[in-house]
């Protein structure tokens, strides 16, 4: 990670496998299911997912994501750099990003076995965007960093949960 990058990261117990979390994650309808959902954080906005052949499953794969936030549009384009199933992946945007607080970024999740369950990590490591409000205000971009990779953790705990 470079000097201008930041980074956010989250962490919880799963009830299950590590195998069973990581084929959970490995769709990322699931994982950013909190990006198809309106919510404030999204400026009542959300994204929608394109996937290519592989379905984003595979190390080249591509995920691209469009949608809007405060009634601004947003498109990205994510590339699969690393997937080990069943402990890590990783991914990077590509190309022109249009987002409003972060700016290009490498994201994924780490999953290590642990009594019981199988412990989860979710990181990005971000760069500010080149124009807007999150380039004036870095705090911005950390909050809603920590706030994607908070609901990620949140949203496997629970879909493990209520599997119970």
């Amino acid at each position: 990670m470079n000097a201008t990058m930041r980074h956010q990261e989250a962490a919880g117990l799963v009830a299950a496998s590590p195998d069973a979390v990581f084929a959970h994650l490995d769709d990322q309808t699931r994982l950013a299911a909190h990006m198809s959902r309106r919510s404030w954080m999204m400026g009542g906005g959300r994204m929608t997912y394109e996937f290519d052949q592989e379905h984003g499953q595979a190390v080249g794969s591509h995920i691209r994501m469009g949608g809007s936030a405060f009634g601004i549009g947003l498109a990205l384009d994510e590339v699969v750099t690393e997937r080990n199933p069943p402990t890590r992946k990783a991914w990077r945007t590509v190309g022109e990003t249009r987002l409003i607080v972060v700016g290009a970024y490498t994201m994924g999740f780490d999953l290590a076995p642990a009594n019981p369950g199988t412990r989860v990590e979710v990181w990005i490591d971000y760069a500010l965007p080149r124009t807007g409000i999150g380039r004036w205000f870095p705090s911005l971009s950390d909050a809603y960093a920590r706030w994607c990779v908070q609901q990620m953790v949140r949203d496997t705990v629970a879909a493990f949960a209520s599997n119970a």
